[in-house]
């Protein structure tokens, strides 16, 4: 597992980047939510310190 400090994630909905410090243990699978826009993200993978994900719910 990465150290989430090093880790990035940019939100497929409003391309702002999402705080993953909330998340100590992100994995592949987890929901995540962005901090912008409100929308709910499942991720898909982990891979040099980059965040895959893809929109689950709409949001706020």
């Amino acid at each position: 597992m990465e150290n989430p400090k090093n880790l990035t994630a940019v939100c497929p909905e409003c391309k702002n980047t999402i705080d993953l410090s909330r998340y100590p243990n992100l994995l592949a699978g987890m929901v995540i939510e962005c901090n912008h826009c409100g929308m709910t993200l499942l991720v898909n993978d982990i891979k040099d310190g980059e965040v895959k994900t893809t929109i689950v719910d709409e949001g706020k």
